[in-house]
């Protein structure tokens, strides 16, 4: 057995790529796009017909050329979404443009948007995941899509605040990065970190373990992994988002993968409820240097992407 054979007995394996190949490939469950990867793949001429289709509907449908920009964005996301969906059984999740982070409303907007893009392609809403940042505005916009059957997940996730906030939300689903808290912590304390004390892997134990005693339906969803034993540490996390690179060595590699997270194990466990509100979500934020850095970081990225893909639009309009 392969590790991710192993793996694949107590976690879904969800492949985190906007590259068509490569999910054909590892045979996930589901699978998670975001600017970056969209922008990196749209970029290649073997996706320039799912960029022209775009192109083709935002001429149609538009009434400006700033209109006819933003239609062609939405359906060259929902493009990659609907081609994703033909490989894998599982969800594909779509994200809320980065600059809506700050905006309940937009993002609400904005979600509602791109599922109605995909029902009209004939795809139910129960296979979409809308990605949303896990500010306090894009946490606020999940509670109210989550009440129409809009399923979220909860994106550029670093602390405890935002995974509370995410589930007393109702998400679907949170997606907690766990190598961009490792790169945060090597650069800011300048030391290496053994497996299992890697800060990334403990931060997502920490959620794991207080979902699981409270007893939150929202699933967990690790995700931005730097190296295969990041992965093999969360062993029996609900789901598991991984890039091609570090699924072809798990795949290579043989041997056991002990579980390392387990929901009876959790339950054992002697965890205080922390109550949620703005205030407090607001202030945990603040006094995690790390989770605010990253947050923050994450959102400007994500943003430059946009802007790059609005400017290949454009150049094509």
């Amino acid at each position: 057995m392969t590790k991710l054979d192993e793996l694949k007995k107590m976690t879904v394996i969800v492949s985190d790529t906007g590259e068509f190949e490569d999910i054909k490939q590892f045979h996930p469950t589901d699978a998670t796009t975001n600017p970056s990867l969209i922008l990196a793949a749209a970029s290649k001429p073997e996706y320039k017909a799912l960029l022209d289709e775009g192109l083709s509907y935002a001429k149609k449908q538009g009434h400006s050329h700033k209109e006819e920009k933003q239609l062609a964005l939405d359906k060259i996301f929902v493009n990659f979404g609907l081609e994703i969906l033909k490989i894998i059984p599982g969800r594909v999740s779509t994200e809320v443009d980065a600059r809506l982070s700050f905006d309940t409303e937009g993002s609400i907007a904005k979600a509602r948007t791109l599922i109605a893009l995909y029902e009209k392609a004939g795809i139910a809403r129960e296979r979409i995941l809308i990605k949303l940042a896990s500010t306090w505005e894009g946490i606020r916009a999940a509670s109210v899509l989550e009440h129409e059957g809009i399923h979220c997940n909860m994106t550029l996730l670093f602390s405890m605040a935002q995974a509370i906030g995410s589930a007393e939300a109702g998400a679907t689903l949170i997606s907690p990065f766990v190598g961009r808290i490792l790169d945060w912590y090597k650069k800011n304390e300048g030391k290496e970190y053994a497996p299992h004390e890697d800060p990334g892997v403990k931060s997502v134990t920490q959620i794991y373990n207080y979902y699981k005693k409270m007893g939150y339906k929202t699933q967990i969803m690790g995700a931005s992994f730097r190296n295969a034993d990041e992965i093999t540490e969360l062993a029996g996390c609900d789901l598991l988002t991984i890039a091609p690179k570090l699924l072809d060595e798990l795949k290579r590699a043989e041997g056991p993968v002990p579980r390392k997270l387990d929901p009876e194990q959790a339950l054992k466990m002697e965890i205080a409820k922390v109550e949620m509100d703005e205030k407090a979500f607001r202030w945990m934020l603040c006094e995690n240097a790390m989770a605010s850095d990253k947050l923050y970081e994450g959102i400007r990225n994500f943003s430059k992407d946009i802007v790059k893909l609005e400017q290949l639009i454009d150049s094509k309009l």
